[in-house]
């Protein structure tokens, strides 16, 4: 279900801005519109929809609108057109006073420049969105401290802000959105001011975050990489403030909609963003008990296989069987195939990037199981298909997980 809807928004910076209205229907560009307005477009028909706990990317060169468009989710920027609706109510529609009830129980806001008040302890900063609230002291010191310790900075409280780093500062910026436990989190370039190595952290930690908070994330970024990282979809906005694309990362990276978009995708690792879902085809094999030596051989001997994979009649994977120990078997007259069945194989989930598979599938005598979080077998990846897709890199070996060992 959406619990952010936008339609057809439009935001144009200037005195007179539904003269631009005619000339955007004809088509005119942007620096031809403010050449004879004088007029900016920042937003241009953008119409999407943000699912409730989905982290949605807004990405752009600068000045292309995504930060615009963040601040019109929130009214800080008032569109000139358009919709923007949380949980089915406009609030572009909305008086002051039930505005600021939004913002105060709905969303909160982190900037890419922390904003902190430097005469102020971490966990005053930290409650100070919930004290202009009118939240009463003790309860607003509670939830202060556990946004705190959400963010990793327990032990902080009573530090000045000056003396932390700045990733450290921004874990602040991120408690202080949280203390009040907003539906949904609007992040504008939050992680731009730090350094790399601080940046990559606060994205994963990020990630660990949304895994225990399962907020609404809207993120606006520059960097292409960022948003393959942390989106589940990502919008794409173009330099005239359109909505060029909205996909997920898979779907950007292997269908990118113009030379636009793929402009953007030049020097990403695809291998590290496709996924074994992606690239995997579907198993050829039998079901135990049900199925014994003579039914593999004949499914082998019928698919041009020397191996199968076995499970049980719940699709939950078993283990694998090749043709010469089914040969035995049937030599031997034994009915059932569990006396060769290897367990000792290599497993992977879905969403595991060909980046990650790679070491394995260079030493692998089998195909990869992709499975679920109840071992059922969902379809297998072979090695040539890994390979295909990463261009022949070295890697490491690494041990074969045995289904006896594997938890899910």
């Amino acid at each position: 279900m959406s619990v952010i809807e936008v339609k057809n928004l439009y935001k144009i910076f200037g005195q007179k801005p539904e003269k631009a209205f005619p000339l955007l229907e004809k088509g005119l560009s942007k620096k031809e519109i403010l050449k004879k307005t004088g007029n900016t477009v920042a937003i241009d028909n953008a119409s999407f929809s943000i699912e409730r706990k989905e982290i949605f990317v807004i990405m752009g060169l600068s000045g292309s609108g995504k930060s615009t468009v963040i601040r019109c989710l929130n009214r800080l920027i008032d569109p000139t057109r358009g919709t923007v609706s949380i949980d089915g109510n406009d609030i572009v529609k909305m008086n002051k006073e039930e505005l600021r009830e939004v913002r105060r129980t709905k969303m909160s806001m982190v900037f890419q420049h922390f904003g902190l008040l430097p005469h102020r302890t971490v966990q005053h900063n930290v409650e100070y969105g919930l004290e202009i609230s009118g939240i009463e002291k003790s309860l607003r010191a509670q939830k202060a401290v556990e946004a705190i310790k959400l963010v990793g900075l327990e032990g902080y409280e009573e530090s000045m802000i000056n003396e932390l780093s700045g990733g450290m500062q921004q874990r602040v910026g991120l408690a202080r959105a949280l203390a009040n436990d907003p539906e949904i989190l609007l992040m504008d370039e939050a992680f731009s001011a730090l350094d790399p190595l601080i940046r990559t952290q606060m994205q994963d930690e990020l990630l660990e975050l949304q895994a225990k908070m399962h907020k609404t994330i809207v993120f606006i970024t520059h960097d292409l990489d960022e948003a393959l990282k942390l989106g589940d979809r990502i919008a794409i906005m173009g330099n005239g403030g359109k909505i060029i694309q909205i996909g997920t990362p898979e779907e950007i990276l292997t269908e990118p909609k113009d030379d636009y978009v793929k402009a953007f995708l030049l020097n990403v690792d695809r291998t590290k963003v496709i996924t074994a879902s992606a690239i995997m085809r579907k198993p050829y094999t039998i079901t135990i008990p049900k199925d014994g030596p003579g039914v593999a051989v004949r499914t082998m001997d019928k698919h041009g296989q020397s191996t199968l994979f076995a499970v049980d009649s719940d699709r939950i994977l078993k283990g694998i069987v090749h043709v010469k120990d089914m040969v035995k078997l049937q030599q031997n007259k034994e009915k059932s195939v569990e006396a060769e069945l290897v367990e000792d194989i290599y497993l992977t989930t879905p969403d595991t990037s060909i980046a990650d598979l790679l070491p394995t599938a260079l030493v692998a005598n089998y195909p990869l199981a992709v499975i679920d979080e109840n071992k059922k077998l969902l379809g297998v990846v072979d090695q040539a298909s890994i390979i295909a897709e990463v261009g022949g890199e070295s890697a490491e070996s690494i041990t074969p997980v045995s289904l006896n060992e594997y938890s899910a």
